[in-house]
C-alpha cells in the first residue's frame, strides 16, 4: 500500500465519511479550506491510480468510493510509523505520547483496562 500525501489523506478521509460521492459532493463536505474543483478531481484520480478509490460511471459523471478501508490504512501506516520512529516498540510510542503530555494517566489506565479485558475474552 502506497503512502498518501497530506492532501490525498484529507480527500480519502472525506470519502470514508461520505462512503460514495461525486467530486462536487466531496468538495461540499470539505472543511473550511476547500481545494479548487479541478485540483480535487485530480487528487481523486490519483487516489484511484494508487488503488484507494474506484468509481461508477453515470454518463460523463463519476461517483467515487473508497476501496481501502480506514482500518486497513491505519493498520499499515501505524505499523510503519512505529517501526520507523519508535524502533518497533509500542512501549516507546506510548512513552513518547506520555512525555509530550498527549496522553494522561487516566487514559493510560483506560488502555490497561481494555488490554486486561481483551486478555480475559
Amino acid at each position: 500500500m502506497q503512502k498518501l500525501t497530506n492532501k490525498e489523506e484529507e480527500v480519502i478521509q472525506v470519502l470514508w465519511k461520505l462512503e460514495k460521492a461525486f467530486v462536487k459532493e466531496v468538495l461540499e463536505a470539505f472543511p473550511d479550506d476547500k481545494p479548487h474543483y479541478n485540483t480535487l478531481s485530480t487528487i481523486i484520480r490519483i487516489l484511484e491510480e494508487k488503488g484507494y478509490v474506484s468509481h461508477r460511471a453515470f454518463g460523463n459523471s463519476h461517483q467515487y468510493f473508497p476501496i481501502v478501508s480506514l482500518e486497513d490504512y491505519r493498520k499499515t501506516f501505524m505499523h510503519t510509523a512505529i517501526e520507523n520512529y519508535f524502533n518497533n516498540s509500542y512501549k516507546s510510542m506510548v512513552s513518547y505520547f506520555a512525555q509530550e503530555e498527549k496522553i494522561s494517566a487516566d487514559e493510560l489506565r483506560e488502555i490497561l483496562a481494555i488490554i486486561e479485558k481483551s486478555k480475559k475474552e
